[in-house]
């Protein structure tokens, strides 16, 4: 068995996990990908291999209670599943690096405490990737572990595209634009020279569309504007998040019908996007077979569109035009049928699908007589943490 790395993602209430081969200094094969979900409530483990076939993982007890417990149970099946292969490294998916990190970083007391500074920026996801990381320390300290940050891809953002119009004395705090999603983003930059070679380094937009979902514009595989700010519920209208929205509206909230911060959060985080608007569900694959019946869940997907189109010809005017529009991760990657209706909207700006391969979630999927070509390229943010990990540790 080949040396192999790890990568994890640790949230509220599941652990995903990625195990890449370390064959050569070039060759990092997937080797198996899980997920351990119910975290707190109903543990399940479930894995398949590189291939997708799947893999045999035990029952789970009821105690598996937070991520070190759950740690436990992915360590312990990964000694019987790699026996015979060293853990190389560790790569951690964390939320927010804060504005001092351009990239991956090596974790050391010094860096876990200034990361623990930062959970009142990503107060939903920090603590879990922090723990995470607590936990493979207690379980296996004599593996080294990096931290990959989502905010690190926009550290290329210009001075003006980071400021937020707030008083500089509130800004000089860390309140600033930092953007998100950045493991996805770098890893469609890598590719998109192979992809698209002709227009890879020109005027890009990327779709990545999922639970979570933003845009990002990049001009020579750079980030140059983003739509998600501060936080990560910025920008556009996603499956349970609201996405951008006027202040006043969060004032009217607490003054009026007296809502407290906490609320206000869940309101934001849980029950707005699709689910808010549709009161049925926050995937559009179980809305769409709805909406000829249910005005709400009709309207619920028009506004989703309208959001996306609306950021789309932003961003397109920031970057001064578009030469290639990507669409990636769950809904940007499998829905045919979002992708036609967001392009549709876009044909002032000379979009035209080719509908055949559209349905086919083919790689290009814009008409021979297109002006801007539009893609479709599946993420990888687990091989661009692992990679990452990988040049920091210096394993290969």
């Amino acid at each position: 068995m080949d040396d192999f790395a790890l990568v994890l993602n640790s949230g509220s209430s599941s652990l995903k996990f990625a195990v890449f081969s370390i064959a050569s200094a070039t060759d990092w094969p997937l080797a198996a990908r899980g997920n351990l979900e119910g975290i707190g409530t109903a543990p399940k483990m479930s894995a398949r291999d590189g291939a997708g076939a799947t893999l045999p993982t035990p029952t789970l007890p009821a105690g598996v209670r937070d991520a070190g417990a759950a740690l436990e149970h992915v360590f312990a099946w990964l000694r019987g599943s790699f026996a015979g292969g060293r853990l190389m490294g560790v790569g951690h998916r964390v939320v927010h690096g804060g504005p001092g990190h351009k990239g991956p970083a090596i974790v050391t007391p010094e860096l876990l405490a200034e990361l623990r500074k930062l959970v009142p920026f990503a107060p939903l996801h920090q603590p879990y990737n922090l723990a995470a990381i607590e936990a493979v320390a207690r379980h296996r300290p004599d593996v080294p572990q990096v931290a990959c940050f989502d905010t690190s891809f926009h550290r290329t953002l210009p001075a003006v595209a980071r400021l937020l119009p707030l008083p500089a004395e509130v800004c000089r705090g860390g309140v600033e634009r930092y953007g998100f999603h950045g493991l996805s983003y770098e890893y469609i930059a890598s590719v998109l020279p192979q992809v698209a070679p002709q227009i890879a380094r020109g005027r890009v937009i990327v779709a990545h569309l999922g639970s979570g979902a933003s845009l990002c514009a990049m001009r020579d595989l750079h980030s140059v504007a983003t739509t998600m700010g501060f936080s990560a519920l910025d920008g556009l209208m996603m499956g349970t998040r609201c996405g951008a929205l006027d202040p006043g509206a969060l004032l009217y909230l607490m003054e009026v019908e007296k809502l407290g911060v906490d609320q206000v959060a869940d309101l934001l985080y849980h029950r707005s996007g699709l689910l808010g608007v549709s009161g049925i569900s926050p995937d559009p694959q179980v809305l769409l077979p709805k909406e000829d019946g249910d005005e709400r869940v009709r309207l619920a997907l028009a506004l989703y569109v309208r959001r996306i189109v609306r950021e789309i010809g932003a961003l397109a005017a920031v970057l001064g035009g578009l030469d290639l529009l990507v669409f990636t991760a769950g809904i940007g990657e499998h829905n045919a049928t979002l992708r036609e209706r967001i392009c549709r909207e876009l044909g002032w700006l000379g979009i035209e699908l080719d509908a055949d391969a559209n349905a086919r979630n083919a790689t290009t999927i814009s008409s021979a007589a297109s002006r801007i070509v539009v893609a479709v390229e599946p993420t990888n943010e687990e091989w661009i943490a692992a990679w990452r990990s990988a040049e920091c540790l210096d394993i290969g």
